[in-house]
């Protein structure tokens, strides 16, 4: 009877025990990739009251089986269906991992590593991947530096949010496109300004600027000159005005210089006069219009009034003079391309600003600074530029913001002619041959040579005029009888070649190395009929996009692949590899020791882990994104396990009852 007592006993241990299994399981249902376990029973131990014995064959008698009685039942195993995948839960957070397959995530508590099928991770403060419950670091491989490529090594913690994977370097650009139509028609190329195309460009430290070229047709028929005619920067000035030096060519040079030579016949404007026993050149004007040695700079808006009106009027006035008033604007353009100077911003002066001279009062050679508190050292740069006839006491100048200058002075005029010198009174004023026959004098590349004049005719003169044109850049050829390219400068491409260093106006050097030299391919132009209208355009890069530049770019967003390998996004377009996760796998994975908050740990029975991991594809599985991977438990095969071990209990405490019941006979004998 105490056998059987004691068999009830542990009947109701072991499924205590399994209920106990049960109940975990289902308050596990919803834990993120839980793992249900189940528990198997086996028979505790017998006792024998009998042995068996086997047949005689000399006394006839059977073998018998031996007498046992059964001690009652035990907890044989726990076995933890580990293998056994969890439905998928999406949650749209890059960062929640699932992994399909029978790998394991490792992440380290910063001193020893454990294994886990919960994928849920976020970002740290220090740029980590951790484990969003228990902030333990995610462990994978980096990238090794010379190749860009992952080291499959000793795991790390992966830190995919240092500070150097939140910025992408620039890249200065060094190659550049040219395709698109130039029609022979287009009236811009015929233009002296030339067709125009420009192109964005970026240089080291990320900074994009904006080069200008200029396509101008020649005499022969395909045959055309691109000259880079400027750079600008991203607040479109010039780098000339920003680095402060005479001409573009000084930052970057775009081919050679080629000459140019040609002969055409003139005639003088309308207004002008020719005196051919004298050979001068005499043009009307009046006393609203420009007219003074000072129009030999090239910069116009001068305008003069009388200061009085008490002039004698005789029958022949020629002779007679008048003081009148000058006053005028020069922009910051026409002072420094006309004077030399260099217009400094400067809030401390007067108007905003100062200019700045190379060559002090009378050329001195030392430089010096011009502003409004110093007219007569103005008027002295203005004589010294060929602004003469002017009394220099009566100058007077004004600056404002944006480096343009007002001014004003007293010059005196001598009446030319016989009629009453009444304002506005008109009078000629002796004038160059080029201003005489219209010819184009702003262009510093472009000499006229061999004024001649060939016939006069009622003060009207015509001309045969040689002119020599200075053309910097390269000569850019198309077959005439396909229209196809042929050749810029004998080859496909041409080279914006920018200086390493270059000397300023004030003689200060400047560094140029942030800039790298650009070769451009002019090979997918052609030049075909496209009704007068040109298509030519020109980008960064070459047909591939390599070589095209970039800014700085700024981290906007991590992504991360189905092997495990993360890449970041910058707004420059680029993609930098980070890092991959690496993975377990266990030859008994169902060996692993749970240690609570979704954690396992290996043990002898699961195999010892390398230190190094797998790539999660090796074993066939992979990792989805924004998906995790849910508990294995069934509800339905749980509550139906609940039943069974109930009565599984309910019959073992009879077994305690009954036994109770006899023990209570037996004892109810002595009385």
């Amino acid at each position: 009877m105490m056998r059987a007592l004691y068999s009830g006993v542990s009947g109701l241990k072991t499924h205590q025990t399994k209920m106990d299994v049960i109940g975990n399981n289902i308050a596990n249902v919803n834990t993120t990739a839980y793992k249900s376990q189940s528990v198997t029973f086996s028979e505790l131990m017998y006792q024998t009251t009998q042995a068996a014995s086997g047949p005689n064959a000399t006394t006839g008698t059977a073998g018998l089986n031996a007498k046992q009685i059964g001690l009652g039942s035990v907890s044989g195993a726990i076995s933890t269906a580990i293998t056994t995948p969890g439905s998928s839960q999406t949650t749209g957070n890059p960062f929640d991992l699932k992994i399909t397959g029978n790998s394991f995530f490792i992440v380290n508590n910063g001193k020893d590593n454990y294994f886990t099928r919960d994928g849920s991770f976020y970002v740290d403060a220090a740029g980590n991947l951790a484990t969003t419950s228990t902030g333990y670091n995610v462990m994978g491989w980096g990238v090794e530096e010379a190749t860009g490529n992952i080291k499959q090594d000793t795991v790390k913690p992966l830190r995919i949010m240092s500070p150097d994977n939140m910025t992408y370097p620039p890249e200065a650009t060094s190659k550049a496109l040219v395709s698109g139509i130039l029609d022979k028609n287009d009236s811009n190329a015929a233009s002296s300004a030339g067709k125009t195309i420009s192109v964005s460009i970026f240089d080291g430290l990320g900074y994009a600027y904006t080069v200008k070229f200029a396509i101008k047709n020649t005499e022969a028929e395909g045959v055309y000159n691109v000259e880079m005619t400027d750079i600008l920067d991203s607040n479109n000035e010039s780098l000339k005005d920003v680095y402060k030096v005479g001409n573009i060519k000084d930052i970057a040079t775009f081919g050679s210089d080629i000459t140019v030579n040609n002969q055409d016949m003139y005639e003088t404007i309308q207004g002008v006069t020719y005196d051919g026993t004298t050979g001068i050149y005499y043009k009307e004007t009046g006393l609203s219009e420009t007219f003074s040695d000072y129009d030999t700079t090239k910069v116009p808006g001068i305008s003069y009034a009388p200061l009085s009106t008490a002039v004698s009027k005789p029958d022949n006035h020629a002779g007679d003079t008048m003081t009148l008033l000058g006053t005028g604007n020069l922009s910051k353009d026409d002072l420094e391309e006309a004077f030399g100077l260099i217009y400094v911003k400067d809030p401390t002066h007067s108007g905003g600003g100062y200019y700045y001279y190379n060559d002090g009062p009378n050329n001195t050679g030392t430089p010096y600074e011009l502003d409004d508190s110093n007219p007569d050292e103005w008027a002295t740069v203005l004589q010294n530029k060929g602004f003469t006839g002017f009394d220099a006491s009566t100058f007077s100048v004004s600056l404002d913001t944006d480096g343009n200058v007002d001014f004003s002075f007293e010059q005196e005029f001598t009446f030319a002619g016989e009629t009453a010198f009444d304002a506005p009174a008109t009078f000629t004023k002796q004038i160059t041959a080029e201003e005489a026959f219209g010819l184009q004098t702003d262009n510093p590349n472009l000499t006229y040579t061999d004024i001649m004049v060939v016939e006069v005719e009622n003060g009207k003169a015509k001309a045969q005029i040689s002119t020599s044109e200075t053309l910097s850049g390269n000569t850019l050829i198309f077959d005439t009888a396909t229209g196809e390219f042929k050749s810029i400068n004998g080859a496909d491409t041409a080279t914006l070649d920018f200086a390493a260093l270059t000397t300023n106006l004030i003689g200060e050097t400047v560094d140029l190395g942030h800039f790298s030299d650009v070769e451009i391919d002019f090979s997918k132009a052609s030049m075909f009929n496209n009704n007068g209208t040109s298509t030519i355009t020109m980008v960064n890069g070459d047909d591939t996009g390599l070589g095209s530049g970039r800014k700085l770019g700024e981290l906007s967003g991590v992504s991360i692949q189905n092997n495990g390998m993360i890449y970041a996004s910058y707004d420059n377009g680029q993609t930098r590899l980070l890092g991959q996760i690496a993975v377990a796998n266990f030859a008994n994975a169902s060996g692993l020791q749970k240690e609570g908050d979704n954690l396992y740990s290996a043990t002898l029975n699961s195999g010892e882990f390398d230190g190094i991991g797998v790539d999660v594809t090796a074993g066939g599985g992979y990792i989805s994104t924004g998906v995790l991977e849910m508990s294995n438990v069934d509800l339905s095969a749980e509550f139906t396990e609940m039943i069974t071990t109930q009565r599984g209990f309910q019959a073992n405490s009879r077994i305690i009852t009954v036994s109770d019941t006899l023990l209570e006979e037996l004892v109810n004998l002595k009385r």
